[in-house]
């Protein structure tokens, strides 16, 4: 016997189905939009970093626009929320190339971000995918279209925008070696006894990358920046030395951008300065690295240097690759550089002892990326644990980084004494 079917019970049906065929299509659509976890905008003379930090991968497209200058970003699957407006408080007053940012809704799936300048720009954006604490990234980077020559001569900008085109390492200097002798000698392009030692100050991390965080959420840029600094005057004091510094501000620098700058530099000595974090929080003491190109000294160097290498994945860069990282091109220079870092290295440590307690007693090794220029003895100096919450507060004293950077700029000295020519 046939079944009957009812319209009304037909039509009641389909009512059903496409109530539930809206639901699921309402719900995969707000699935597909991203979520926005943070936004930051990072200032500094050098650049400007834009930042925006979503649950997924990112869609996007700028376009630069004149009368007046604007950077317009139209971010795809995304919903302006409360997150998102907050970026727009962001902006300072002191900011070299922003005026103000604004954002509007497009269309249901859209969001403009406008950028309004106060100078010419040239944007690179990219994005970066999830590591450690950060989620997806959008980063919007504005340097400025004309590079201009600072009071010091710091080449900085060149080299970021180089960097950033990847012709970094095609304009290095080349590595010179003096053939008049049976061991080889420093790079120096006028080899003349009375000219100044260079010194090259690295501290460490900067911008979107804290470096380690202390129970107290002392952040590791901020103190190696404040002794950085105080190093830097010191130094300056000093007769027949001239001091650089990879940053003086709140910025991140690449890695490879940092060795980069102090072999543009034609720099005799590199210090890269820094204060770490480990995983047990009662490990304390200051250490002094120099660079191993057979494995670490031990495994909490291996763990530090891991640590450190990741900063450029932290901090973020569209670009990467250094000749010099992952080879020995240049046996003969490295054997008198490595030597001479090892004498620095442990010139610096031996005076740390004075000020505070050592980690180890003697100079560690391991395979940090930032100490890897080939033609410039380079240390890593630890200036103690921020893990731990007795350094930690001393840390964050005047006193005891007064005290760090007399111990480094004594260290120097005495090196110089020593060194191998």
């Amino acid at each position: 016997m046939p079944k009957t079917h009812s319209p009304t019970k037909r039509l009641l049906i389909k009512g059903i189905i496409a109530t539930c065929l809206l639901s699921v299509t309402r719900v995969g659509f707000a699935a597909a939009l991203a979520k926005v976890v943070a936004v930051r905008v990072w200032p500094s003379s050098t650049y400007t970093r834009i930042t925006i930090e979503t649950n997924t991968h990112l869609k996007y497209k700028c376009s630069l626009l004149n009368n007046p200058k604007r950077l317009a970003i139209d971010i795809n699957d995304i919903n302006l929320d409360a997150t998102l407006k907050k970026i727009s408080s962001k902006v300072l007053s002191r900011d070299p190339y922003i005026k103000s940012i604004n954002v509007v809704q497009l269309n249901s799936k859209t969001v403009r971000v406008m950028v309004d300048l106060k100078q010419d720009i040239k944007p690179n954006t990219f994005t970066l995918p999830p590591i450690e604490k950060y989620k997806n990234r959008l980063v919007i980077d504005l340097y400025p279209s004309i590079v201009a020559s600072t009071e010091d001569d710091d080449p900085l900008l060149t080299l970021l925008e180089e960097y950033k085109n990847g012709e970094i390492i095609k304009k290095q200097p080349e590595i010179k070696v003096d053939k008049n002798k049976d061991t080889p000698g420093q790079k120096k392009n006028t080899p003349n006894k009375n000219s100044p030692i260079v010194v090259v100050l690295d501290p460490g991390h900067g911008g979107e990358d804290p470096g380690a965080i202390g129970l107290k959420n002392t952040r590791e840029k901020d103190i190696v920046l404040q002794i950085a600094r105080r190093t830097y005057d010191l130094l300056k004091k000093e007769p027949n030395i001239k001091v650089y510094m990879t940053r003086n501000e709140d910025v991140f620098i690449p890695l490879n951008v940092r060795v980069q700058k102090a072999r543009t530099l034609q720099a005799d000595l590199f210090i890269s300065i820094h204060a770490d974090a480990f995983i047990d929080r009662t490990v304390k003491g200051s250490t002094v690295f120099a660079l191993s190109t057979k494995g670490a000294s031990s495994s909490a160097a291996s763990y530090l240097a891991q640590t450190q290498n990741e900063a450029d994945q932290i901090g973020g860069v569209s670009r990467s690759g250094d000749k010099y990282l992952d080879n020995t091109i240049l046996d003969l220079v490295q054997k008198t550089t490595l030597t001479n870092g090892v004498i620095l290295g442990s010139s610096i440590l031996n005076r740390m002892k004075g000020v505070n307690k050592l980690h180890k007693q003697s100079i560690e090794k391991a395979g940090f990326a930032v100490l890897k220029a080939p033609d410039i003895p380079s240390v890593l100096v630890e200036t103690g644990f921020i893990s731990n919450a007795d350094e930690e507060k001393k840390l964050n004293t005047a006193a005891f980084q007064i005290q760090i950077s007399t111990a480094i700029v004594n260290g120097i000295k005495d090196y110089l004494k020593k060194r191998k020519k």
